[in-house]
């Protein structure tokens, strides 16, 4: 590594190092100052998202700590022993980030952002940077499976360009059903799901008598009135979680308390990152409404863990976790043990299935099925990462590692055949491209009924 690299790479890191929560309040102080915003509001503003994130990590970790050990004790009631180990995204961001590729992407994410937003191709304003190591994920295993370091560069590049035109396409449903104006979510382990969600939604609604099937939170608290209300159906499914994993009275009652928690709390701190961001994106929009009339729709582009909070989702997620343990004792060939992610799963129907529970885990299982193949397929790349960076492999594991969501994203793997010269892969980029261009043609005005004033206030696509 040259000197002028390696000092790129140590500022990198010196900056990564004070995490997301510190990160994103500075970038966006910065940002806000830029558009004109006074320097008390703009600190006030930038603070109060930056704690409104420590709440919903703190939150998550909640949900992480009681959720993966349940899984664990799951696992070994079944007897499953599968070789590798599903890391989880955690630590996978952080084998990413000290890999040689990770301190380019940034500068890098930041300039194509730049470029696109001014020759009017996006409508996205990623200020999340924490968050560009799924950009550098999928350079980096291109750059391991060519030796190409350019190779690398341009596949963090190209998938960069596609999240931020697909988290254009999807945010408008964001806004519609969660709530969040103005934001979209350039995620990659989120948003590569969302045409796949379409379709299964298409396909849904073509099926008589399970397309009517409709639970969500505001039905199941109509219905059942306390029991249905979001902590109540938490502390339900935290309670369940606990017997599947047999657990004492004294577990399953904290298993129950703490879920019901999360669903209680996450939603609050959501608001609170709301109070914080809502000046600072009114101020984008004014300041550029006035030099550019016609660009009045940007979004703030932010983590998926902003929208993970909805009740509907923390509760799919919930469901998935023992369907995800059964499909990876079941399915032959699969070699992933699925710990580490499953807290994160429901982010793969997020933004496509409308608050839906049932069509969100209906949907989910063929992704998980296609998530525990590809991830099983990744380890010897995502293993070699870990091994150049001196990762510490976790305790009585065989050496293999991967990561359930992140690596078995199928966007990052079709790109990884892509470089890797597979003609399949190569052959299905027209095949792929068509597909997605029909289903946002066929989707169109679903997917933008926030923007159509023909529909009332409220009114949802379920009813």
């Amino acid at each position: 590594m040259s000197n002028i690299s390696q000092s790129l790479y140590d500022v990198v890191q010196y900056i990564l190092g004070f995490g997301p929560t510190v990160m994103l309040p500075l970038v966006l102080f910065i940002l806000a100052l830029i558009f004109k915003i006074k320097p008390a509001k703009a600190l006030r503003a930038s603070l109060t998202v930056g704690i409104g994130f420590v709440g919903i990590y703190a939150i998550f970790d909640i949900l992480t700590n009681n959720v993966g050990p349940a899984a664990q004790a799951m696992v070994e009631q079944t007897g499953i022993n599968l070789p590798v180990v599903d890391l989880g995204w955690p630590p996978l961001s952080a084998i990413t980030w000290g890999s040689p590729i990770a301190p380019f992407v940034i500068p890098m994410t930041m300039l194509i952002n730049i470029v696109m937003l001014a020759i009017n191709q996006t409508k996205t304003v990623d200020v999340d940077m924490w968050n560009y190591w799924h950009f550098a994920l999928a350079g980096t295993l291109v750059y391991y499976s060519t030796g190409s370091f350019w190779l690398g560069i341009l596949a963090s590049a190209l998938i960069a360009i596609i999240v931020l035109k697909v988290a254009d396409w999807a945010a408008p449903m964001g806004e519609e059903y969660f709530g969040l104006e103005g934001m979209s979510f350039p995620t990659v382990s989120a948003i590569t799901f969302f045409p796949i969600g379409l379709i299964g939604n298409k396909i849904i609604d073509m099926i008589p008598g399970i397309r009517k099937i409709d639970i969500n939170p505001v039905s199941i608290q109509k219905r059942f009135g306390i029991f249905g209300e979001p902590m109540m159906v938490g502390t339900i499914l935290g309670l369940l979680l606990g017997v599947a994993a047999r657990y004492d009275l004294k577990g399953i009652l904290t298993m129950g308390i703490s879920i019901g928690a999360v669903m209680f709390i996450l939603p609050r701190m959501v608001r609170i990152l709301m109070e914080g961001l809502l000046p600072i994106s009114e101020a984008i929009k004014k300041f550029l409404n006035n030099r550019y009339p016609d660009r009045d729709d940007l979004y703030i582009g932010l983590d998926i863990a902003v929208a993970v909070g909805n009740p509907a989702i923390i509760s799919t997620a919930l469901l998935l976790t023992p369907i995800a343990v059964i499909l990876a004792f079941i399915l032959p060939g699969n070699t992933v043990l699925p710990l580490g992610d499953l807290a994160v799963m429901a982010s793969m129907v997020v933004l496509s299935t409308k608050g839906n529970v049932f069509r969100a885990v209906l949907i989910a299982i063929p992704i998980m099925i296609g998530d525990l193949y590809i991830a099983s397929a990744i380890a010897p790349f995502i293993t070699g990462m870990a091994k150049d960076v001196n990762f510490s492999f976790p305790e009585g594991s065989s050496g293999m590692v991967s990561s359930f969501l992140d690596g078995g994203n199928p966007l990052r793997f079709w790109l990884l055949q892509i470089f890797n010269g597979n003609i399949i892969a190569l052959l299905l980029i027209p095949v792929i491209g068509a597909v997605i261009f029909w289903i946002y043609k066929v989707t169109f005005k679903q997917t933008h009924l926030v923007e159509d004033s023909s529909v009332p206030e409220g009114k949802s696509l379920n009813g």
